[in-house]
């Protein structure tokens, strides 16, 4: 699996942010959004970051690590500290890990793999999203959506058919992210402009899909399967 994490940093102290970051840059698995060394600049900053994990420094003025950690909704966080006396109180908040300063490189990809793994996990067992859509914050099943395509009002919307007929237009929604929101076993992306549910396919040749669904003139929609993504569809339906 290619998941990359995207991760937020947080350290008081510049050169231990300086210094977190360049590990963080050396682990594949991590793409670091931002770093702050302000609590308070951070926690201004969460609503308009999209982020997968958090690595908080705990000691700091303030706030303190814990207290940020409590604002993240449940975000998975990685403590770093070179206080061993925070250990307890970071695992009573479900603290994917809980790493000594000083950091090093192999410590810390251990905890980003186990948060790797807790990612993936989770995604795969949840059934559902909340996404902003035309008709407000909607909750989409997994189950329920069809197929996912490029808005032709504006590319950076996308349009989600459901199995029922009912569309809702996926705002400002990239498809890597959608990508990572949908369980990798039941959706595939097919071409440049369109994911489809594995479900929804009925027969394919080596360049096109026929879905089971039907079009406003009654026919079955086709749909293209282009070179690029071709070799994951077939693995997907087991060819």
């Amino acid at each position: 699996m290619n998941t990359k994490l995207k991760c937020l940093l947080l350290d008081d102290e510049l050169k231990g942010l300086s210094y977190l970051k360049m590990l963080c840059e050396q682990i594949p698995e991590l793409e670091v959004v931002k770093a702050f060394n302000s609590p308070l600049k951070f926690c201004a900053e969460l609503p308009k970051l999209d982020y997968d994990l958090c690595i908080l420094d705990i000691e700091m003025p303030e706030m303190n690590g814990l207290q940020v950690a409590n604002l993240l909704n449940g975000c998975p966080v990685i403590f770093t500290t070179a206080y061993k006396e925070y250990a307890a109180d970071a695992f009573d908040l479900n603290a994917v890990d809980y790493v000594r300063k000083p950091l090093t490189k192999e410590r810390l990809e251990k905890a980003v793999k186990k948060a790797l793994s807790l990612h993936n996990n989770a995604k795969e067992t949840k059934e559902f999203f909340h996404l902003n859509t035309n008709k407000g914050k909607a909750i989409l099943f997994f189950d329920k959506i069809a197929y996912i395509k490029t808005s032709e009002n504006d590319s950076r919307d996308k349009v989600a058919r459901l199995f029922n007929g009912e569309e809702f237009v996926l705002k400002n929604i990239t498809f890597d992210k959608l990508t990572d929101l949908l369980p990798t076993a039941d959706f595939c992306r097919i071409n440049k402009k369109e994911i489809l549910s594995i479900k929804a396919v009925q027969v394919f040749s080596f360049d096109e899909i026929t879905s089971n669904l039907i079009s406003d003139q009654g026919k079955n929609i086709k749909l293209s399967l282009s070179e690029n993504y071709r070799n994951e569809f077939l693995q997907k339906v087991k060819i």
